[in-house]
């Protein structure tokens, strides 16, 4: 099934230059870029993003880290993109994560892991359009 989900390229690996490198592989393995901008969030925008997790107590410093520096938000595009980019990114706990994930590369803890992938369809649905219009998206 085509599907479109978000990615969030975190501070941590814009920060190291790891954009392009990102970016590929995703696109090496079918995925379509359909939108893509570099920004940089306020606390408050990154909380209103991460709004369900505003009762976990990883929140505070959650918010902290992804307003802290730019991020690059994109939507990829692709047959069942949602789980090929999960499996792409690996487990949220780099150390649980699969040799040549993302998250495994390139990841600092569970916490400051290089990038954000929805986890759903229903998460998509959310993600997306609080970063895109629908005029951005190709």
């Amino acid at each position: 099934m085509m599907e479109k989900t978000l990615v969030i390229i975190k501070p941590d690996a814009v920060s190291k230059n790891l954009i392009g490198e990102i970016i590929s592989r995703f696109e090496r393995n079918g995925l379509r870029v359909a939108a893509l901008k570099k920004i940089k969030m306020t606390k408050d925008e990154a909380k209103g993003f991460y709004i369900v997790h505003k009762e976990r107590p990883f929140y505070e410093s959650l918010t902290d880290f992804m307003s802290e520096g730019p991020i690059v938000v994109m939507v990829l595009e692709g047959e069942n993109a949602i789980q090929k980019v999960r499996k792409i990114m690996g487990a949220t706990n780099p150390a649980q994560a699969e040799e040549g994930t993302i998250r495994r590369d390139f990841a600092e803890n569970i916490e400051r892991n290089a990038v954000h992938g929805s986890d759903s369809a229903q998460s998509a649905a959310y993600e997306i359009p609080y970063f895109f219009s629908t005029l951005e998206i190709l």
